[in-house]
């Protein structure tokens, strides 16, 4: 489904991806862990064009994204569920939704989709009308990922869905993410919190400084010492 091959994205001056190679296979889970300034986030933006790479190629269903424009690439199959959340404050539970569902032209579909995403987030179907500035850090999370799921992505890009959130809104999210999988979506989820994320994740790639250091099943990454030593305090 998605190949990157020798990716390379700078900030100026500074080399922020160093050539890393991945891939995510139709119906997975896969994460992409490591510390602050390892360039997870940095990887997700340049796949969904927020970024354009210096070298190297994204090939999604094979077509190379690295060639497409950046507006186009949710109508391939691709949405983003930003870090941070970015939801429009101002607007309503429900204009955020139905602005996850610009590319679209079946009314009759996004009205079945808009029940669907009620059926998993009921607190969004409780606070349709109000306006998302006001709903709680989770809140905004189930709408930032509702709002991804109204496109129907075949690939969605999550980066760090659990950040600042409670323990226990962690876990309702980290379900989720798990149940969005089990309908059909495949998932690429940047994040911190590394033993959640390898607990749901069939794959894993770890990221240092801008490269690959480790990769494999995330039971066995989960498993192995060096990891746990580096991000799951053990």
């Amino acid at each position: 489904m998605l190949k990157v091959e020798n990716l390379n994205v700078h900030y100026g001056k500074i080399h922020a991806i160093k050539g890393i190679d991945f891939e995510v296979n139709d119906g997975e889970i896969v994460t992409l862990i490591g510390a602050n300034g390892a360039g997870k986030s940095t990887t997700l933006k340049t796949l969904s064009g927020l970024l354009r790479p210096t070298e190297g190629t994204i090939v999604f269903d094979d077509q190379d994204l690295t060639k497409v424009r950046p507006s186009s690439i949710p109508g391939l199959g691709i949405a983003q569920v930003p870090e941070g959340r970015q939801v429009f404050a101002e607007m309503s539970v429900l204009e955020n939704l139905t602005m996850g569902a610009y590319i679209r032209n079946d009314k009759d579909g996004i009205e079945s989709d808009l029940n669907q995403i009620f059926d998993y987030f009921p607190r969004l179907k409780e606070r349709i009308r109000q306006s998302a500035g006001t709903l709680s850090g989770g809140e905004q999370q189930m709408l930032a990922m509702g709002r991804a799921m109204i496109t129907r992505p075949k690939l969605m890009l999550l980066d760090e869905p659990s950040m600042g959130l409670a323990p226990i809104l962690v876990d309702e999210i980290f379900s989720m993410i798990r149940t969005i999988n089990d309908n059909g979506t495949t998932v690429l989820l940047v994040e911190q919190n590394a033993n959640k994320a390898l607990q749901i994740a069939d794959r894993a790639y770890v990221l240092e400084t801008g490269t690959v250091k480790l990769s494999g099943k995330a039971s066995d990454l989960l498993a192995n010492d060096e990891v746990r030593s580096a991000y799951l305090g053990g």
